[in-house]
């Protein structure tokens, strides 16, 4: 299939540049994926919208402060996003892949210092832009990360400089409430709107809010850069899925529960995990599975999700799960009534 079928037009300004004040005050779009028909609600009615019987299934990891300000010798800055460590330390140096940028590029075997003289070298750039990057401390890198890491925004969000996203709260507001463990360069948005408040309501309402960890990277968010999506291939990505997490998806299959996934990032795990008439293996494991139309699900029942990107891997997911042209209709309608769109924008739940 052609990457442009997958396309469709946004004015910049539904682009949302800002959390709304109270995460659960978002706009959720509901689409009937059978009758085609879509009802407009508040992401606090949620409860009244899930039934009782419902699984919802989220993706408790945690985003890492991944996202460095480096400096050359000439005072210029280099932004650094960490994606994952490749190479153990030795006397204090390890090893990691990342992306980079700068006003004037990068160069092979350049080095920058942070503001507390750990070094950046930059030993090779490879595919898709990453390099291979060398950082020497006393501090263990993760340590250095809480103290000086900045949340790693994408890059459709404008910010001026670390003090905005301070005064922004994006430190907190880019994380969902249960988030647990760390590991992700990019947050699973889906889950942005849910207040500890919310979580107890849907609980109250007789549904199950059950657990797994897809730690979000590289192959999230990368763009489709082949014509003919088929030949695009996703980077892979770890998940864990436990064994009481497991159980509880599966026993409530056989029960004939709905499951809810709560993002995408939670359907690509569940998916991949998928054992028998709509089980799921537990354990660790890691993913690159790219779900596009044609696809069978075979866990998922039903999606809590953000608007996405055009031409993206996840609006490519969804189109497998409902009509791509429904999709897209749905769109329009989300564009014409004021939908708030991406990461800090509104939500969809798709049955």
């Amino acid at each position: 299939m052609n990457i442009d079928l997958f396309d469709y037009e946004l004015p910049k300004d539904r682009i949302a540049q800002v959390p709304l004040g109270r995460r659960d005050s978002s706009r959720l779009m509901r689409l009937d994926r059978r009758l085609h028909s879509t009802t407009h609600h508040r992401f606090c009615d949620l409860p009244e919208l899930l039934k009782p019987s419902d699984i919802l299934v989220v993706n408790d990891t945690r985003v890492v402060p991944a996202r460095l300000i480096g400096y050359r010798k000439t005072g210029g800055k280099v932004e650094i996003l960490l994606l994952r460590q490749i190479e153990r330390e030795v006397e204090g140096v390890t090893i990691w892949e990342g992306l980079a940028r700068a006003a004037r590029g990068v160069k092979d075997g350049e080095v920058v210092v942070l503001e507390d003289s750990v070094t950046i070298r930059f030993i090779a750039r490879g595919a898709e832009g990453l390099w291979k990057i060398s950082i020497k401390s006393g501090t263990p890198v993760e340590e250095i990360l809480e103290e000086v890491g900045l949340p790693p925004l994408p890059p459709y969000i404008r910010r001026s400089g670390p003090e905005e996203i301070e005064r922004l709260g994006d430190r907190a507001r880019y994380q969902t409430v249960y988030a647990r463990h760390p590991g992700a360069v990019a947050a699973p948005t889906a889950g942005l709107h849910f207040t500890e408040a919310l979580v107890d309501a849907v609980r109250a309402r007789g549904a199950e809010i059950v657990p797994i960890t897809l730690h979000v990277g590289l192959g999230t968010f990368l763009p489709v850069r082949e014509v003919e999506i088929e030949r695009h291939r996703m980077h892979t990505e770890q998940y864990l899925i436990s064994e009481d997490s497991a159980g509880r998806i599966t026993e409530g299959r056989r029960q004939g529960r709905r499951v809810v996934a709560v993002g995408t990032t939670t359907v690509r795990a569940l998916e991949t995990a998928a054992e028998g008439e709509g089980g799921v293996r537990s354990g660790s494991a890691s993913t690159e599975l790219f779900i596009r139309p044609g696809y069978r699900f075979q866990v998922v029942d039903a999606i809590l999700t953000n608007f996405h990107l055009p031409k993206s891997t996840l609006l490519i997911m969804m189109s497998a799960f409902v009509d791509r042209e429904v999709l897209l209709s749905s769109y329009r309608e989300a564009i014409e009534r004021g939908y708030r769109f991406f990461c800090y924008g509104d939500a969809m739940l798709f049955e």
